[in-house]
């Protein structure tokens, strides 16, 4: 029986709907399809689909080709260098055979020269033949002159538990350096014993001397390799190598079973990618090994496969090119205004972050600070708080900018700033107010120890090495902190007094950090004074010149003298040199007070001279200031003409460390004074770390050994043995060596014992006036052999004193 259902007249109805709707929804999509919009990229991207496959499908095939022709042709030379190898290595075991019968049937006298006259031993040029005993003593060689490198005492060992074929590993020729291989059989006596070995060395590139550039490019590689690993010969382009150890099962895998092959593998010597054949030679514990260069093999294919890539790219440019010239025209206004509106975002963000960053660093700088500081205070002063600033000055900053150049420096800052940030809290500040300067603000103190601990922090991140142009260097920092509100209620108070406070951080030797004290302040109203005093020093006459002798160590004669200045103040008294010269140097007035020493000096020397006195050469020192000025020369030369000074009775010091500042500028203007007759002395030797080469540069006449190396001279033997090589370097160079600071007379005794040419010091006479030192010039000499004994016994130095 069958059923028929029929559909409800609702449910025609309803499919006659759907039936109706579907036209209309496909012309719909068809439509919306044929917008420029979506038709165009639609084309667009099935063009460019369909050109794409085809390319990469080109590629894939003629890469495919390129692999296979490659393999094929490492496979046909793996079968043409196995043949060439084993046809040499079977005509040398020959060889080493026919001798090894000669020897055991004939005797070992015979042996060579026996087949040498019937022309059966291969040719001289290449092979070497050598007969050793049983000691490895060579007793017969076909090149008797040559000098035989020693026997292997392994190989001897090996051989007399076998009578197999022994292939040594590769030796070089250290005299050539070339690379030579020996074969050895072993020699039997005439009772079966073992008598020796003969030997046949043949040069390592024998055997790949088929290397043909053309089959095997600059990057093919020809190798025989050992079965221990070793490399017997090995050549890559024009490169020829041996020796070398590498996993021979990784290198040669068909070993074990027999089989070779060529795969596609990185090299483990050099790391480049070859199509690798190998082959055992089973006759011989070697295998061969051809390598054919991916790169060069497949770049026929690279080539071509650039050429279709850049075909398929043009071709897909220019379609795009096509279907985007119209679009690109309708959003490209509206693309323009957003363009403007967010150029006009970022300029005005940049400007609010310029005026108130560093350019350098990205740190705050002084303005933003400056408001940071404001609403610190006035946090602090509503709860009740402590707050801390830190100045931070980067010591012998100026140094590396000057020697390394400003981009060092630049480099140098930044790292600074890193270092900086990750030493403070997240709720710390640091800015960058210029140059070598940083300032910190610690608020929410708690305790001042905080701020304490936060500075040695500092001072150890920032004295870890740097590492600028490739080298590596060190720089210091040097601190002043002030807190409030017992150091200020106010940011302008709290800044000045971190700032006095680092100036006695500097004061103190640098690489430290200081709170500021009510002492502080007075200090640093007393540099005031001083550097107010110091202008005006010159025209009131205040300065003077006393005298220090130099003496010979042999016969305690005096040779010379050094000036050194004193300054009479009118309200601080006698002023120390350490404390107004560092001050002077800094402000520059170095240069005229320096000129006025010069000056003096020589008036002084012409003023002895005159007397009838000896003709003694007086030294001077120069700063980095003066040896700096430009018109350092043309001061010096003036003062040596209006004077009448003897150019060849003045000595110029200089500290060791400008030797290495400015090597070029240095000797330039060295060489110059040199020309003028003028001495050249180094003061301190020592402490600047310069090396003989660096000294054999420069035209230096005496070398003054630092008085902190004679300080400790009996009491320390490092001390005593850096004292015996500055005497010595001086000595290899042909310069006087000067001693500062002798005091004791051990001292002097032990410079005298090491030869050392001249000493002056507190020991033999303390500085003196004009008037003192012209009186000890006019006392009466001792002979020689006393005056030895009593250089700087206190009867000499009471006689100074009372001058």
């Amino acid at each position: 029986m069958t059923v028929t259902l029929r559909p409800s007249f609702d449910d025609t109805i309803r499919m006659a709907a759907r039936q109706k709707r579907a036209p209309t929804v496909f012309r719909a999509a068809l439509t919306r399809f044929s917008e420029p919009q979506i038709l165009f990229p639609t084309l667009t991207l099935l063009v460019l689909g369909v050109t794409w496959g085809a390319t990469v499908n080109l590629i894939n095939v003629e890469r495919a080709s390129a692999e296979s022709a490659a393999a094929a042709a490492s496979q046909d030379l793996v079968n043409t260098y196995q043949a060439h190898v084993v046809r040499a290595l079977r005509e040398i075991d020959q060889s080493l055979k026919l001798v090894k019968y000669v020897y055991e049937t004939k005797g070992p006298g015979a042996a060579l020269e026996d087949l040498k006259a019937r022309s059966l031993l291969p040719p001289q040029m290449l092979f070497v033949i050598r007969i050793v005993n049983g000691n490895g003593a060579i007793v017969a060689s076909t090149r008797p002159a040559e000098v035989a490198p020693a026997s292997d005492g392994g190989m001897l060992s090996a051989l007399r538990a076998s009578d197999t074929l022994w292939v040594d590993q590769p030796r070089k020729d250290l005299a050539s350096q070339e690379w030579t291989l020996q074969f050895a059989r072993r020699l039997n006596a005439a009772d079966g014993t073992f008598a020796g070995a003969v030997l046949l060395g043949v040069d390592a590139s024998y055997f790949v001397s088929g290397y043909d550039a053309a089959q095997f490019g600059k990057q093919g590689t020809l190798a025989l390799l050992g079965t221990d690993g070793v490399f017997r010969a090995r050549r890559t382009g024009d490169d020829l190598s041996a020796g070398d150890v590498v996993k021979y099962a990784s290198v040669v895998p068909g070993a074990d079973t027999g089989e070779s092959g060529v795969s596609l593998k990185r090299s483990s010597w050099d790391g480049i990618r070859r199509y690798i054949g190998t082959q055992q030679l089973f006759e011989f514990p070697l295998a061969v090994i051809v390598g054919l260069s991916e790169e060069e093999q497949l770049a026929a294919a690279y080539r071509n496969a650039q050429v279709y890539r850049w075909r398929a790219a043009i071709g897909s440019g220019l379609l795009v090119l096509l279907t985007t010239l119209l679009g690109r025209m309708s959003w490209q206004l509206a693309r323009a205004r957003v363009r403007e509106s967010e150029a006009k975002l970022k300029h005005a963000q940049r400007v609010e972050y310029l005026a108130y960053h560093d350019g350098l660093t990205a740190l705050p700088n002084r303005s933003l600070f400056n408001k940071l500081l404001s609403q610190a205070v006035s946090q602090a002063q509503r709860h009740q708080r402590q707050l801390a600033i830190a100045f931070i000055d980067l010591d012998r900053f100026k140094q590396i900018n000057d020697t390394l150049g400003h981009e060092a420096g630049d480099e140098l800052l930044k790292e600074v700033a890193r270092r900086l940030k990750a030493c403070l809290r997240d709720s710390d500040t640091v800015a960058r107010l210029g140059g070598d300067e940083f300032v910190v603000l610690l608020p929410e103190l708690g305790e001042e120890k905080y701020a304490a601990t936060v500075a040695e922090k500092i001072i150890t991140t920032i004295a870890k090495p740097f590492i600028l142009i490739g080298q590596e260097f060190r720089v210091t920092a040097s601190i002043g902190i002030s807190t409030y509100p017992a150091d200020g209620l106010d940011e302008q108070t709290l800044t000045k007094n971190a700032d006095i406070a680092m100036y006695q951080a500097k004061e103190e030797g640098k690489n430290n950090f200081q709170f500021y004290s009510e002492k502080l302040n007075a200090n640093s109203l007393e540099r005031l004074t001083l550097e107010s005093g110091l202008r005006h020093a010159l025209e009131r006459n205040e300065f003077e010149l006393h005298y220090q002798a130099k003496r010979d160590t042999a016969t305690g004669e005096i040779t010379g003298m050094e000036a050194l200045l004193r300054w009479q103040h009118p309200d601080l008294g006698v002023v120390a040199p350490m404390q107004f010269i560092p001050v002077a140097e800094e402000t520059g007035l170095i240069v005229p007070i320096g000129k006025w020493v010069l000056q003096t000096a020589c008036l002084q020397n012409v003023a002895w001279q005159k007397l009838g006195l000896p003709r003694l050469s007086i030294a001077v020192n120069l700063t980095a200031r003066q040896f700096s000025d430009d018109r350092l020369l043309e001061d010096i030369t003036s003062i040596l003409n209006s004077t009448g000074m003897d150019a060849s009775l003045l000595e110029v010091e200089i500290h060791e460390s400008l030797l290495i500042r400015d090597i070029a500028k240095t000797l330039r203007i060295l060489t110059a004074l040199k020309a003028m007759g003028v001495k050249i002395a180094i003061d301190d030797f020592g402490t600047g770390y310069s090396s003989l080469s660096t000294l054999q540069q420069f035209p230096l006449d005496t070398i003054k050994i630092d008085r902190a190396f004679v300080r400790h001279l009996a009491a320390r033997s490092d001390n005593s043995t850096l004292t015996e090589a500055i005497i010595a370097m001086g000595k290899s160079l042909s310069l006087t060596v000067v001693a500062q600071g002798v005091e004791t007379k051990e001292q002097a005794d032990f410079l005298r014992e090491h030869a050392c040419d001249e000493f002056q010091g507190f020991y033999f006479n303390k500085p003196l006036s004009a008037l003192q030192f012209t009186a000890l010039l006019q006392a009466p000499k001792p002979d020689s052999a006393s005056a030895v004994a009593q250089a700087g016994s206190p009867a000499l130095e009471d006689t100074a004193d009372q001058a």
